[in-house]
């Protein structure tokens, strides 16, 4: 039993003290679903510089990726989201996680952050008036994006199911 595996258990235990959660693959397959993949830069509907799947930071015209850079900067975007959700959120189950940081990958832990679906999570994250939050993000530029209400409506499906 070496050093690595002492630090893996005290790891382990901090987590659990600290109730930091992390994405089941639910999450994983909802965000590859409604992002895509595309290995070109290209305008999102917001006019954001993105690549591999809704991966802004530092994405320039004409850049070009991998599969396994896709997968790496999901990974990396992924960890930031929860770490928003860890962050922010108390004493969820994990389809609600799950589902919340689907929700922050797309819009930001700024916006999500000063959402009203935020306050009424604080108070009582089973309140089905946070169906009605979800919906309201599905603008970009002021414009309904049906790919945006489908993956709301998806989102609140996962948040709501009971695993």
């Amino acid at each position: 039993m070496g050093l690595c595996f002492t630090l893996m258990v005290v790891n382990q235990y901090k987590q659990k003290a600290l109730n930091i959660m992390k994405v089941s693959e639910k999450a994983y397959s909802l965000i590859r679903q409604f992002e895509g993949l595309r290995l070109t830069a290209y305008r999102c509907p917001a006019g954001v510089w993105t690549v591999g799947y809704g991966h802004t930071s530092g994405v320039v015209p004409g850049m070009t990726i991998t599969k396994e850079q896709a997968e790496a900067f999901l990974r990396q975007d992924i960890k930031a989201a929860e770490n928003v959700v860890n962050t922010e959120c108390q004493n969820l189950r994990q389809c609600q996680f799950d589902a919340l940081v689907s929700f922050v990958f797309n819009i930001g832990g700024g916006n999500f952050r000063k959402s009203t679906l935020l306050k009424k999570i604080r108070v009582n994250p089973d309140d089905n008036s946070i169906m009605d939050e979800f919906l309201r993000w599905v603008y970009a530029k002021g414009v309904v994006l049906p790919g945006l209400q489908k993956r709301r409506l998806a989102e609140m499906k996962l948040y709501f199911s009971e695993e």
